[in-house]
């Protein structure tokens, strides 16, 4: 895997100060909250689960699994497969965790289902902020970086379901992404 990176963006030991600052700033936001935390698969896994063992505050945790590249490199159809229940979020303040915030269409349809729910307020937090992609008009309440318009993996970003586990976020070669496309084979999630 190490040879189809191009480079390393951000290092092991950047995530782990980024993420420990973010929980700080989390933690004063919510501090006497009913807080439901809602981590959006699977990009997201590797980063809510750090991030969450930082915040020393009650928390409810749900998932939604959401879809939104179809088999290449670029935002398509966005498809939901699990969502918390009402019951699970109504009353409650939502925090949506994700992994990157790109076109913006996910967290954008995920904050309406969840509000429709019945929250009482919904705020988006990200790893990684690329506005310069943005089509939905949202932005991020809480990240921890923001990028140029690259195609990155690693801690937790994949590309065809491979690179995840990385420890750090990287750069993917483009030679990785023109054979894994022109065979018909790319897909990120």
């Amino acid at each position: 895997m190490q040879q189809d990176v191009e480079r390393i963006l951000f290092s092991e030991s950047e995530l782990v100060d980024a993420v420990e600052l973010l929980a700080g700033n989390l933690t004063e936001a919510y501090r006497g909250s009913d807080l439901t935390v809602v981590s959006v698969l699977k990009g997201s896994c590797v980063f809510a689960a750090d991030l969450i063992r930082r915040l020393p505050i009650p928390m409810e945790l749900g998932f939604a699994v959401a879809e939104s590249y179809g088999d290449g490199t670029t935002s398509s159809e966005l498809s939901v497969h699990h969502f918390p229940a009402r019951e699970e979020l109504d009353g409650r303040d939502v925090l949506l965790v994700d992994d990157i915030l790109d076109s913006g269409r996910t967290l954008s349809a995920l904050r309406t289902r969840v509000l429709a729910r019945g929250a009482v307020s919904v705020r988006t937090c990200v790893l990684l902020d690329k506005p310069s992609r943005r089509s939905a008009e949202i932005e991020a309440d809480f990240r921890c970086f923001e990028i140029d318009d690259l195609f990155v993996v690693g801690y937790g970003l994949d590309f065809a379901g491979r690179y995840r586990n990385l420890p750090y976020v990287a750069e993917l070669r483009a030679e990785v992404l023109a054979g894994s496309l022109a065979s018909g084979s790319g897909e990120a999630g």
